[in-house]
């Protein structure tokens, strides 16, 4: 709700010059012929979402402007997370009437929903919804409002390597700062968080919801849920493609699929059918392919990501569990290395010859240490250091990473971790390894240089699948 419902003649009237700029109509001043043009591909892309956010405490712009106001936008289609072009232009010369090019501070847009405190109007009947400008939400109209086009917007801002751990029977996801090995933010109000997957350029942060079958799409900045993608069924992982305009959903009902996700459009492009009821879904690190595997298939599927059609696909005795890759001195696809239902090892696939090669157990408790029989598949979580050097594998049986040297998978050692480990991820340098504990609700720091646990770090409720991420 960014406007008052009474915004009467003296915003019409403020209203008149700015329409006239951004449509081209000519004035005999100066301002009106040097303001700046109000570009709708920014609008559609950045200033939108803000429309759809839920932020605490307030109600989502749209669930007010989508009838009833004087600022009146299209209503969202029934299941649609965001507007159709039509929909959109339509919007855009509502909201771009309400600005004055060049000068956030005298358009009614940005200075309703702030802070009076701050500079803004003394009421909103929408609240407020910003408490200074800093905010970024405010900063994103502010440029727009200025001119900010796609190509000339300024960067998201530095960007830091952060652990992003989603808790799998909680409503929040952890951003932990690997420098410090604290939490340093938080996303709330997603129930049964899966997957997380992030924007190359760290504007966003995408989370699998398994209690609304939906892709939710995070702002990076704000850490709020911009708008909720309905998906054509229950998700697992998810997997973003190098260019961040995709991203690719396990669904976890019969018959098996992968849903693509077109995240400029943010809608579901099309569902890609696979072998069984998905689990986890990977983009290859050369970005080539996409990869899929089934616990009811007991398969990996192999997509093109370019045509995004199935190429090839290989059947397992055991269900199919979490995937890692090496690859070969040029970037493709060496092997990968395929974890199975039941069995506490992992197996060996020639990515080229599409075979298993080879089929390699964990080693064996001590006598005197009891397994854990809690909690997920037996080995759960793999990862490959960035230098192809290292792969480092969970055991929840064991509560154990162990490490391996690549190519030749020769055992280095292992590191005892919190309970029931669940997943892993490297920071880029692959010197640190942070493994979720579902069982303990919270995440081992493993130092992989001197293979030791060096801290836990406490999270949300039954913490599974991670990710490392470059956000702001």
């Amino acid at each position: 709700m960014l406007l008052s419902r009474s915004i009467g003649v003296a915003v019409a009237l403020l209203a008149a010059p700015a329409l006239a700029q951004v449509s081209g109509a000519q004035t005999p001043t100066a301002a009106a012929t040097t303001a700046p043009v109000l570009d709708y591909d920014f609008f559609k892309a950045r200033i939108e979402p803000i429309f759809t956010t839920k932020r605490n405490g307030n109600a989502r712009c749209i669930s007010c402007h989508g009838s009833g106001t004087p600022m009146r936008l299209k209503p969202l289609p029934d299941g649609a997370a965001t507007w159709s072009d039509a929909e959109a232009r339509a919007n855009f010369d509502v909201i771009r009437a309400r600005v004055v090019p060049g000068d956030p501070d005298d358009s009614r847009l940005l200075r309703h929903p702030l802070a009076e405190s701050a500079g803004g109007d003394p009421q909103h009947d929408g609240g407020k919804h910003w408490t200074s400008k800093d905010d970024p939400e405010w900063q994103t109209l502010a440029a727009w409002v200025r001119g900010a086009t796609l190509a000339s917007a300024p960067p998201v801002g530095q960007l830091h390597a952060r652990i992003v751990q989603t808790n799998s029977a909680g409503d929040n996801v952890h951003i932990i700062d690997p420098a410090t090995n604290k939490v340093v933010g938080e996303i709330r109000g997603i129930e049964v968080g899966h997957g997380a997957a992030a924007a190359p350029d760290g504007s966003r942060i995408y989370v699998s919801n398994e209690s609304d079958s939906t892709l939710d799409v995070v702002d990076a900045h704000t850490l709020r849920v911009m708008t909720r993608i309905p998906l054509s069924g229950h998700p697992n992982n998810i997997a973003a493609s190098r260019d961040g305009q995709r991203v690719y959903v396990a669904i976890r009902e019969e018959p098996g699929a992968v849903d693509v996700v077109d995240t400029v459009g943010l809608v579901r492009a099309k569902s890609i059918p696979i072998k069984g009821a998905g689990h986890n879904a990977y983009v290859t690190p050369d970005g080539r392919y996409v990869v899929a595997g089934s616990v009811a298939g007991k398969s990996m599927t192999v997509i093109d990501a370019r045509t995004e059609e199935p190429v090839w696909d290989l059947v397992f005795d055991l269900g199919v569990r979490p995937i890692a890759f090496e690859q070969n001195a040029d970037g493709s696809t060496k092997r990968a290395f395929v974890q199975l239902t039941d069995f506490n090892g992992f197996a060996v696939v020639d990515f080229k010859t599409h075979k298993e090669t080879q089929r390699i157990a964990l080693p064996k408790l001590a006598p005197d240490k009891k397994p854990v029989l809690e909690g997920g598949n037996t080995s759960h979580g793999m990862a490959v250091t960035a230098d192809n050097k290292r792969l480092i594998v969970n055991s929840r049986l064991n509560s154990a990473v162990y490490v391996y040297s690549l190519p030749d998978l020769k055992l280095l050692g292992s590191v005892g971790v919190g309970l029931a480990p669940d997943w892993v991820t490297l920071t880029p340098d692959g010197k640190t390894a942070y493994v979720a504990n579902a069982g303990s609700n919270n995440v081992s720091v493993v130092d992989m240089g001197g293979l030791r646990e060096v801290t836990r770090i406490p999270v949300g409720q039954v913490p599974k699948r991670n990710i490392t991420a470059m956000l702001p």
